[in-house]
């Protein structure tokens, strides 16, 4: 299924729907955030470190409103799950010269919240988003979602990125343990594909939308949870 919003191959410079690059909040946010630097690489970096970061991770955002989704949004929210931070390190990105693509994959997440597996009813995150940046003609998978804070509570590695090799999710965290596994590879898109996004939602999330109370709260305060662990253990 394509997005009836539309993508273009190999535009991966240009401005679109939701990798909204030319709002000029984008545009002030990818300067600020790259200051006076002129190496690519280190441009590439400052990104990446602003939106995890400078973003808070919260699954709880999750709307089903395609307005949500627009990196401008995003930014002016402060807060937003894997999808949405990774829109808008797209949009950072080609607002100042770096080729951006939008990646999506399924994921299994280990070391989750009580709260939240009991939510979504499976440790299976369906359509976790990253971003593959084009950095002195190579490109670089890498993922946002997880601020320094929040990492440090959960116990889990943030993602570092060095502008010269991929930062996606680590398969262990600091104790060895399982934290996150690749399972299924959705592909890369010049822009969000929302439709696609909302049908997989449904599919794997029916009772998360059928409610008519909207799950919120702080994410980092909720402390990790290993639904593969004993009761008690």
């Amino acid at each position: 299924m394509v997005s009836k919003y539309g993508e273009t191959p190999g535009a991966d410079l240009a401005p679109k729907y939701f990798v909204d690059s030319n709002d000029v909040h984008v545009r002030d946010f990818a300067r600020q955030s790259i200051g006076d630097v002129r190496d690519e690489r280190e441009k590439a970096v400052r990104l990446f470190y602003a939106v995890r970061d400078g973003i808070l991770y919260d699954p709880y955002s999750l709307t089903l409103d395609p307005a949500d989704y627009r990196a401008s949004a995003v930014l002016a929210r402060g807060r937003a799950f894997c999808v949405p931070k990774s829109i808008l390190l797209a949009a950072a990105a080609r607002a100042v010269g770096i080729g951006a693509h939008l990646g999506f994959a399924d994921v299994r997440n280990h070391l989750t919240s009580k709260r939240l597996f009991e939510a979504m009813r499976t440790d299976v995150f369906a359509f976790h988003g990253y971003t593959s940046l084009l950095v002195a003609g190579r490109w670089f998978k890498v993922t946002s979602a997880f601020n320094r804070s929040l990492c440090e509570k959960f116990g889990v590695r943030p993602q570092e990125f060095d502008g010269g090799s991929d930062a996606l999710l680590h398969p262990y965290d600091l104790s060895g343990r399982r934290h996150m596994e690749y399972l299924r590879d959705r592909g890369e898109h010049d822009d969000f594909p929302f439709d696609d996004f909302v049908a997989a939602m449904r599919e794997h999330y029916p009772h998360w939308f059928a409610s008519a109370t909207r799950l919120s709260g702080d994410f980092e305060t909720e402390g990790r949870f290993e639904p593969d662990a004993p009761a008690g253990a």
